[in-house]
């Protein structure tokens, strides 16, 4: 196919954007151009999400969008990649008639083969994710554009949360070794990258599979040193894995994010344990009190769960008290999806959608005064500033180390003239619910 075209689109989260530039790494090396346009290419590639039921509506609403390119574009191969088909598998090839291929989690490496050899492949490829080796290094990765990269550090998860398809659909943890990981991220910042992510399904338990303890230190440790300048931020913390050991190594290291991401899902002792996420409020009240303690300028992140079944109004209003007397930093709320295919399916006393719904406006509601509150007492003070994004002559669009890319807010940048990876440092002038700008010096 002469100058063959592709267009991929990534659905979820940070680590599906991974997949999805590894995959472009794969597609580059095999002769593929990849374009931004969408009625451009002769290939078109969807990487899915599926893990709540507003995620699978989205997967399922893009492919059907990019499907009509197969009749009005110069599209020739449909091909779903991801979550999607791995949960759902042979039934969502009858469903979907309008998809030539579709990849499990467990054939990204196939991707390229599928690209290329139509007929010559399944049109469905489930390979057990279990037999996936986690990429030795990200050589052929084609990063998106902008001066933030994610190193995603594992794959996968040894957790059995009852209300998670995850393992399932990614298998037991994986971990990438350190060594590879520094050498992407070597790479990475010679490139010019100014923030790196490290991500993973639960980032705290890196090499915990192997048994080995402190191996999260070790790697932010030897990342650290490779540019002092190069800001450094971990995701997807989990309580029962955050130890002091790496709430120490953070507080030490200046280009470490004082930056906090750990999903407490719920605060009450009962629903916790029908979650199956293996601590007590107790120890999340002592785990949030020991971060503040070392290290009190630290934001906290979290996200919680509402509706889950059995879920009383006692209960939801610990998990209110609870998120209010942390206050944390930036706080997400979801309503439990349920499915058949999950545990947690199983349990009595489903919540209606309305309850659930209630909920999740309550406890937003309350984290938009909180989050109000804590980004005015930035007002009046200096803090730099990663500028990504010029919006109009003037004003740029960037974040503060308080700041996570995707998920949090942003800082509005008043200055004459920036760089796309500056760091400028800026004087708070105004706070928003969730925003805010200021003046660069």
């Amino acid at each position: 196919m002469a100058n063959k075209k592709i267009y991929l689109v990534s659905l979820g989260c940070a680590k599906n954007k991974v997949d999805s530039e590894m995959m472009l790494g794969q597609l580059k090396m095999d002769g593929w151009q990849i374009t931004k346009h969408p009625d451009q290419a002769q290939t078109i590639v969807v990487n899915t999400c599926s893990f709540i039921e507003a995620a699978i509506d989205e997967s399922i609403e893009t492919i059907l969008s990019l499907a009509n390119y197969k009749k009005h574009g110069k599209c020739r191969r449909l091909i779903v990649a991801g979550c999607l088909p791995e949960r759902f598998r042979e039934e969502l090839g009858r469903e979907l008639p309008e998809v030539d291929y579709f990849l499990g989690t467990g054939g990204f490496d196939q991707i390229a083969a599928t690209a290329t050899a139509g007929h010559a492949v399944k049109r469905i490829q489930l390979p057990d994710p279990e037999m996936l080796e986690v990429p030795a290094d990200g050589l052929y990765r084609v990063r998106s554009e902008g001066p933030m990269a994610y190193l995603k550090i594992a794959e996968g998860c040894h957790r059995r949360c009852t209300y998670c398809v995850i393992p399932r659909l990614r298998g037991k943890q994986k971990s990438r070794s350190i060594e590879s990981l520094v050498a992407e991220a070597k790479r990475l910042v010679a490139a010019g990258t100014k923030e790196l992510v490290l991500i993973a399904q639960e980032s705290s338990a890196y090499a915990a599979e192997g048994k080995k303890e402190g191996q999260l230190t070790q790697l932010l440790e030897r990342i650290a040193v490779l540019n002092a300048a190069t800001w450094i931020r971990v995701l997807y913390l989990h309580p029962a894995s955050v130890d002091d050991g790496l709430i120490d190594t953070m507080a030490v290291l200046p280009n470490v994010c004082s930056y906090f991401d750990i999903p407490i899902q719920h605060a009450s002792d009962r629903m916790l344990k029908r979650m199956g996420r293996e601590y007590t409020k107790a120890e999340l009240y002592r785990l949030f009190a020991r971060i503040r303690a070392k290290m009190p300028e630290a934001a906290l992140r979290t996200t919680a769960m509402v509706g889950f079944p059995g879920e009383t109004e006692a209960d939801f209003k610990e998990l209110l008290k609870f998120c209010g007397e942390i206050a944390f930093d930036h706080l997400g709320a979801f309503v439990y999806s349920d499915a058949k295919d999950l545990p947690a399916h199983g349990l009595k006393g489903h919540i209606d959608t309305e309850t659930a719904q209630n909920r999740h406006d309550r406890i937003m509601a309350m984290q938009q005064e909180i989050s109000q509150t804590k980004l005015q007492n930035y007002v009046g003070q200096n803090h730099p500033v990663l500028v990504e994004e010029q919006i109009e002559p003037g004003l740029y669009l960037g974040r503060t180390k308080f700041q996570a890319p995707e998920v949090d807010g942003v800082t509005y940048i008043h200055t004459k003239n920036a760089d796309i990876g500056d760091v400028l440092m800026t004087r708070i002038t105004d706070a928003l619910e969730y925003d805010i700008s200021g003046d660069a010096e």
